[in-house]
């Protein structure tokens, strides 16, 4: 068992996956998620993610669970890998606008729901195929949290993207696990 009673795995809900009902509850967690100041300059609100994510083709709006309990958000997009600096849009999902909640974080469940969300990224794309082989994020330079929290989970740096808003980032990749 993980830290605060959470068993050692964190979920990936696709939000698109649910009724809704479901949804509408999902999205009420969402809304109750906090962010540590300073870091909405990196994601932004979580709930206008999720919201925008299920407004737009190719947005994969998702929520992290662990013990049962909304413990962030994250969007799953193809077509889209070079917002993170990868060469072309094709042959990698965009994870973008990664976030633990407040309150969770520092317990090692960023590097689970990375981690999970490439596990997530490889069954859409079996459902959804693209030709993508794999995941790719950006992640600022000045996050070293998160940085290392992909690098953790199994990403591998690509080098510095200067395109960001938000000042450098690092492209990291992680590509997907056959499936057994």
């Amino acid at each position: 068992m993980g830290t605060d009673g959470f068993p050692g795995s964190v979920w990936i809900i696709p939000l698109r996956d649910l009724d809704a009902d479901a949804q509408a509850i999902q999205l009420d967690a969402v809304a109750r998620l906090r962010l540590q100041p300073g870091q909405e300059r990196f994601v932004g609100d979580p709930l206008r993610m999720a919201l925008t994510g299920l407004a737009e083709e190719g947005r994969h709006p998702c929520v992290m669970e662990a013990g049962g309990r909304a413990i962030g958000v994250l969007t799953l997009q193809s077509g889209a890998a070079t917002l993170a600096g990868w060469p072309d849009d094709g042959s990698a999902w965009l994870l973008r606008g990664f976030l633990v909640d407040r309150r969770h974080q520092g317990k090692g469940l960023g590097t689970l729901g990375a981690a999970a969300a490439v596990v997530a990224a490889g069954k859409l794309e079996r459902r959804h195929p693209t030709g993508a082989s794999g995941v790719v994020l950006s992640v600022n330079e000045a996050n070293g949290a998160g940085l290392a929290a992909y690098l953790k989970a199994g990403f591998v740096d690509h080098g510095q993207y200067t395109g960001g808003s938000a000042g450098p980032q690092r492209t990291l990749f992680m590509p997907f696990v056959k499936p057994q």
